[in-house]
């Protein structure tokens, strides 16, 4: 069964379109990154799985019911950490997760949430004298109470130092084992390579690819880079590697090239500089970064699209 399920969802706002036909699957278990610039869509989006707002057009299951018309049920069983909230109100941070583990008729212990996100130390003080980190890190907690299936987190990070910020990718991940699906949108591209098994990226309200983050790259021929150690670097090879479908620099030394290129071509680049007669000494390569593909696809208003071509369970 999906966890998320979103058919031809449209959303209007006056002569304003947030989303356009959006056809988008998480399947349970799985931990989706949702990704786009400020203003595609992605709040919009979680809004409608919660019933905040309602499409304009289009269907919305989540966890097998729907989304409007059963949304106490779906919110029963979602933990939600959102992006914007109000302010905390005066209870205690242990309070604060009582009443988040009363709501959810969990039965986890106050204390056991606090001392996962990191907080133990602040479960008495009143919430209202939390700093921003140690505020979104009881949302946090109130978001993991009742053991939810299905986990939204808009953007989590928020206010994390590094490590908290790697706590909480543990987190995501310790979710996903015990079975929740985790739904996940972030600015901070790390963090959501990091954790997903599959991507979907938002562009001016249109899904404009989904699939995970090495089948982006194959469809996206973003360039990665390799870099050959030569015993020297003959005159002709820096423009016979120019040449080369898929290349798009070249930087020479008197031993070093350095190509940026998509990966179909490096092997291409390494037989060049044997075929110049180059011997080869030591290479490294590195891939596109989750940042450069996040551009590929959302530049020209997103013109690029790919469509899934894996699973979650063959990412695991």
């Amino acid at each position: 069964m999906a966890a998320i399920d979103c058919r031809g969802v449209t959303k209007r706002y006056g002569a304003v379109t947030a989303l356009c036909d959006l056809d988008l699957t998480v399947e349970s278990g799985e931990v989706f990154g949702f990704l786009g610039p400020n203003g595609a869509g992605k709040s919009t989006t979680i809004d409608i799985l919660l019933n905040y707002t309602y499409p304009t057009a289009g269907e919305v299951e989540v966890l097998g019911m729907d989304a409007e018309a059963e949304t106490v049920a779906v919110r029963e069983r979602t933990g939600v950490l959102p992006d914007g909230y109000g302010p905390l109100g005066e209870m205690t941070g242990r309070e604060h997760v009582e009443f988040a583990i009363e709501a959810k008729q969990g039965y986890e212990e106050p204390m056991a949430l606090l001392e996962r996100v990191g907080i133990p130390d602040a479960a008495d003080r009143p919430a209202t004298g939390y700093s921003k980190g140690m505020r979104q890190r009881l949302m946090l907690a109130m978001a993991l109470a009742g053991e939810p299936d299905l986990l939204i987190l808009d953007e989590p990070s928020t206010g994390l130092d590094p490590a908290g910020a790697r706590e909480m990718r543990q987190i995501v991940l310790e979710e996903a084992d015990r079975g929740a699906t985790v739904f996940f949108s972030s600015h901070i591209l790390e963090q959501v390579e990091a954790v997903c098994d599959r991507v979907g990226i938002l562009s001016e309200g249109r899904l404009v690819a989904i699939d995970t983050i090495d089948g982006l790259r194959d469809a996206a021929g973003a360039t990665g880079q390799v870099t050959v150690h030569l015993d020297s670097v003959p005159d002709s090879l820096p423009g016979s590697i120019r040449a080369l479908d898929g290349v798009s620099s070249v930087e020479a030394s008197d031993r070093t090239l350095t190509v940026g290129c998509e990966n179909r071509a490096k092997g291409m680049v390494v037989q060049a500089c044997y075929n110049a007669g180059a011997t080869v000494e030591n290479l490294e390569t590195s891939q596109a970064s989750l940042e450069d593909l996040f551009v590929a696809y959302t530049q020209d208003g997103g013109g690029r699209r790919t469509r899934e071509t894996a699973t979650p369970e063959a990412e695991r």
